[in-house]
């Protein structure tokens, strides 16, 4: 059990998805597949590995960009996709970022990111990192940070459309499932829970 839990009502547990825009390419753009990301992004961290230098160097490169990711992780759904501006629009542009996703969490179609936003984002942090770091030490972490991507976006449709056995997946879509159901202020890593314990924004469990 849980302590001070507030049950979260949703709209819908189907897996098809709602309506949000009324022009057609619009709402085009808004879905997507889950395995999109895998044919955009798989040769993409292929490349940088293939430019990356051959050395021990490039090996802890590419974890550093891998631990990298789960902060950026943490931080976009904290800090970005929780954020309610002020106004109707405010609220307009939290639903289309993310509140969609809470009242239709099992939807098939949102719940990757869908390119329209994550081509726009790599290219802002390979450009920050190709900044800070410079070629060619920006490839091998550049790749980590989109396989963290890439591990994030899979396990994240995982965890809503599949019911694994393992200990370990059961405890992340344990989780995940507290943050959509019940404490949506707590709970924002998905792929990991490192930095909800670290902010202490995790969920603090009772054992019987």
């Amino acid at each position: 059990m849980t302590e001070n839990i507030t049950k979260k009502a949703f709209v819908s547990n189907s897996t098809e998805s709602s309506r949000m825009f009324r022009r057609d390419w619009m709402e085009a753009l808004s879905k997507v597949h889950f395995s999109v990301p895998l044919f955009l992004y798989v040769p993409l961290v292929s490349l940088c590995l293939w430019n990356a230098p051959r050395t021990w160097v490039s090996a802890g490169l590419f974890w550093g960009g891998l631990f990298a990711w789960t902060f950026v992780e943490y931080v976009l759904h904290r800090f970005v996709f929780h954020w309610t501006p002020p106004g109707k629009i405010g609220a307009r542009i939290h639903f289309i970022f993310h509140g969609v996703h809470h009242d239709y969490p099992n939807d098939r179609l949102r719940l990757v990111m869908p390119p329209s936003v994550s081509i726009p984002l790599a290219i802002i942090f390979f450009s920050f990192f190709n900044a800070l770091l410079g070629a060619p030490t920006v490839y091998p972490f550049f790749a980590g940070f989109v396989t963290g991507y890439l591990f994030y976006d899979t396990m994240h449709y995982a965890m809503h459309h599949l019911n694994w056995k393992n200990p370990l997946w059961q405890r992340l879509k344990q989780h995940h499932m507290l943050h959509h159901y019940q404490h949506s202020d707590k709970g924002f890593g998905v792929s990991n829970p490192l930095w909800d314990y670290v902010f202490n924004t995790t969920f603090r469990l009772k054992k019987h």
